[in-house]
């Protein structure tokens, strides 16, 4: 999970942080924003993307505009080992949860429960339809506990990458 950062100057992290504002802005603009040339901003973005710095480029689609007015996290936790023959629950689990439209983020966590869900669906009938007929019935499920997403107060993708942080 963790991994070691790569080095990043000061023009690398504005360039990062211009980018996650607006993926779609040309090389030109940020190179004016930054201080460079478009062709060097071009340069440090290609070297960028081949560390793996940046990983890819989305579209974010508000979820209510294609309605999807409902967001969930739930709370999951898992069976543990039973048999030692038996596929590990945890793998059988992470493999499930990929074919699963509803969740759009799933991360393992420390503490009582094993997975923290965020699941987006359109209603509370989707919602009850995925939980019944989906979630818990999953051969590693033991237990799930939903909370609801009453207001949004901050939503971001953008991480900060501050151009004075040092490497």
């Amino acid at each position: 999970m963790t991994s070691t950062p790569y080095p990043l100057d000061k023009l690398d992290r504005a360039i990062l942080q211009r980018l996650q504002h607006n993926g779609r802005e040309t090389y030109d603009v940020i190179g004016e924003q930054v201080g460079l040339s478009s062709s060097a901003v071009l340069r440090r973005v290609k070297r960028l993307e081949e560390m793996g710095v940046i990983e890819r480029y989305v579209a974010l689609v508000k979820p209510e505009s294609v309605g999807l007015s409902m967001t969930a996290y739930l709370n999951v936790r898992l069976e543990k080992f039973t048999e030692a023959s038996k596929r590990n629950p945890l793998d059988l689990f992470r493999a499930s949860v990929q074919t699963w439209p509803e969740v759009v983020e799933c991360v393992a966590l420390t503490g009582d429960m094993d997975y923290l869900l965020r699941v987006v669906v359109a209603d509370m009938a989707h919602y009850s339809r995925f939980v019944m007929d989906t979630l818990l019935r999953h051969p590693s499920v033991q237990d799930c506990k939903t909370s609801f997403v009453l207001d949004r107060v901050k939503v971001t993708t953008a991480l900060p990458v501050q151009p004075g942080l040092s490497s």
